[in-house]
């Protein structure tokens, strides 16, 4: 690419994120890209690098079929043991949480194995829409032991469910957890805004209360997280 060729690009995507920080908002959609292309008197192939740099920023989000939108803001997150609340606020946002289902139920076999239940003995589920700013960010699943945590159905499940569990005499005080890709389920796609089949982040965490290892189980969660709201970032060391 000649050197013209990018700086028409550079200047393309400075004149989206002017447009972006001063006129539109969260949500908004931005003109098509032939649109961009006669405003900015620029070739498709300069106006469509512009949007991609910026939708890698977080600051704009593709919807297949819909076309580009504004972002709500992208999360980056360190690696670290918090709760959602503690790691939004810790970002610049405002967590809210909206609870989707509290029941008693068999959990899956990996959370069994986990809280050490025998089959078919059932744990409390907790599924929760997490937002930032009004936006959804993750769709949480958190399997507990009813033995432990007997009065947990009728605490306050809009905060931070940490905060309950310390409140209940057992707080999570380790955790094991692993990331990774994955497609976007039809159900969770409509709780996070999103196409089904959509890449998301899959984070599952075997949790623990107690200081002394292996600690007691006391929670096994699933958290799904939309892929261009939320980031983890982590810092690294050569030994």
């Amino acid at each position: 690419m000649d050197t013209a060729g990018e700086l028409k690009h550079v200047w393309v995507r400075r004149q989206l994120q002017d447009l972006v920080s001063s006129t539109l908002r969260p949500g908004d959609a931005l003109l098509g890209e032939r649109q961009l292309e006669e405003q900015f008197g620029v070739s498709r192939i300069t106006v469509r690098r512009a949007i991609s740099d910026l939708v890698q920023d977080g600051a704009l989000v593709r919807i297949k079929g819909k076309g580009t939108f504004v972002s709500h803001g992208l999360v980056r997150s360190t690696l670290h043991l918090a709760s959602f609340n503690e790691d939004m606020r810790q970002a610049g946002f405002e967590p809210s949480t909206r609870v989707i289902n509290v029941s008693t139920a068999v959990p899956p076999a990996a959370a069994a194995e986990h809280l050490g239940l025998a089959p078919d003995e059932p744990a409390y589920l907790v599924r929760r829409l997490r937002l930032a700013n009004g936006a959804p960010v993750s769709v949480d699943e958190s399997w507990l032991p009813p033995r432990l945590l007997p009065d947990l159905l009728s605490s306050d499940l809009t905060g931070s469910l940490y905060r309950a569990l310390g409140a209940s005499g057992f707080p999570v005080q380790q955790a094991e957890q692993t990331v990774e890709a994955a497609a976007a389920s039809e159900d969770t796609a409509a709780l996070l805004d999103i196409e089904p089949g959509a890449p998301v982040l899959l984070f599952k965490r075997r949790s623990f209360t107690g200081t002394e290892e292996p600690g007691t189980p006391i929670e096994y969660a699933v958290s799904t997280y939309r892929s261009d709201r939320y980031q983890v970032s982590m810092r690294l060391a050569l030994g």
